[in-house]
């Protein structure tokens, strides 16, 4: 893969694609920046490539807008983020491409950022548009890819401009998401112990399976949050009116067996914070064994688990944590996850925390400087953990050479005597 460092950019167009995928609120009837910590992150990319003399343009989608401008997804306040982080202005055209935007780019001068709207206003974004990919190339002379929370989506400007664009490297936080990941894929100390909650089976169904086929024995998989009920439910537990995947009861059991058979523990709640609404003040605490009355949810899990669970994840070595252990977004279903979150911060081994869930908890508990990797990317840290391809990380690597045939003579005529 190219080196960020050896990159030629003094002076040069680079196009910087960024995840500025951040939450926005209104206040006072001004649309901000709820959370920064995206921008944040690319900082180190983008003050390293100003000091080296780069004229910038920085890309990033924002929301969900289906190819169409929607007022409320554009990247104004980003820009005004942006602007005030870098301690310099950042100008936003009205357009994502366009003669307006080509000019714009084109008068720059080194050490100024234009910071282009919201790439999904663009049809040509999501569907991967090779003329959408060559609008955007024919912008710069460099192409750095700072954006490792979009590398799993193959679209336009994280795969299409880098095959347009010969001088291309990934940026200063890709770089720390994949040494990180490596790590843990590639030279994880033991033993691993995989914390992995939220919703849904069928969301990391993936990553438990490849977890169970990949981890050794004393090492651990601990699983919370709803998507524990399906578990729960495939050993015979009753889970009352609580959120269970029927149809993914016999991949939970093909996971338990896979762990079972490679000596791998799998921790489940042995007790739950139950309620009859996700909006109930209080839970009740419930023996998973007796398992969740009639009407009931299971919404976090109990104390008893969050002591197991702390005492699996002090014995790691290596650990990674993608999803929170119930509904804490509630504060009567919080103690779960935060006391998962305090557990995490006070590992001794390696750290990795993925998803923003598990994030938000992390800033919640005030405990995020003790972890060594916050990703930035919750979908594409489980991808790769899974052992998947990211497609924007593929088209960063450049083909090797062919080596020479040792016995290829260049002077030989096949029609001499």
């Amino acid at each position: 893969m190219p080196s960020f460092e050896t990159l030629d950019v003094d002076n040069r167009r680079v196009l910087v694609r960024v995840d500025f995928n951040v939450p926005l609120r209104e206040e006072d009837g001004r649309v901000q920046v709820a959370d920064d910590t995206r921008i944040v992150a690319a900082l180190p990319t983008l003050e390293a490539l100003i000091r080296r003399g780069a004229r910038l343009i920085v890309c990033s989608h924002l929301g969900r807008p289906k190819g169409k401008f929607v007022p409320k997804l554009s990247l104004e306040p980003v820009a005004a983020r942006l602007a005030e982080l870098l301690k310099r202005p950042v100008s936003l055209p009205d357009e994502v491409v366009g003669d307006g935007v080509t000019k714009l780019v084109n008068d720059s001068r080194a050490g100024e950022v234009v910071l282009l709207e919201n790439l999904r206003f663009h049809p040509g974004e999501e569907s991967n548009d090779l003329d959408f990919a060559r609008a955007l190339a024919k912008l710069c002379d460099a192409y750095v890819n700072d954006a490792f929370g979009a590398s799993h989506r193959a679209h336009a400007s994280v795969v299409g401009v880098p095959g347009l664009v010969r001088a291309h490297a990934p940026g200063l936080l890709m770089g720390r998401e994949l040494n990180a990941l490596r790590r843990l894929v590639d030279q994880p100390e033991r033993p691993f112990v995989a914390v992995v909650g939220g919703a849904k089976v069928s969301d990391k169904l993936g990553v438990l399976v490849a977890l169970t086929e990949r981890l050794q024995a004393g090492d651990a998989v601990i699983i919370g949050g709803a998507m524990a009920n399906t578990f729960l439910l495939a050993r015979g537990g009753e889970l009352g009116a609580s959120l269970v995947e029927r149809e993914r009861i016999n991949d939970c059991k093909r996971v338990i067996d896979k762990a079972a058979a490679r000596d791998v523990r799998v921790l489940l709640p042995v007790d739950l914070r139950c309620a009859a609404s996700l909006d109930a003040t209080k839970a009740t605490i419930v023996d998973a064994e007796e398992g969740v009355a009639e009407g009931q949810l299971a919404l976090d899990i109990g104390p008893r688990s969050a002591a197991a669970f702390a005492s699996a994840i002090a014995a790691a070595k290596t650990l990674f944590w993608n999803g929170p252990m119930g509904v804490f977004e509630n504060e009567a279903f919080a103690e779960g996850t935060m006391a998962v979150a305090e557990a995490v911060a006070a590992c001794p081994g390696f750290t990795v925390v993925g998803g923003g869930d598990s994030v938000a908890a992390l800033n919640a508990s005030g405990r995020e400087a003790d972890i060594d990797h916050v990703s930035t990317g919750g979908g594409a840290s489980l991808e790769f953990v899974e052992g998947r391809e990211l497609p924007g990380v593929v088209a960063l690597i450049d083909e090797p050479e062919p080596e020479p045939d040792p016995d290829f003579d260049p002077d030989f005529d096949p029609d001499a005597d």
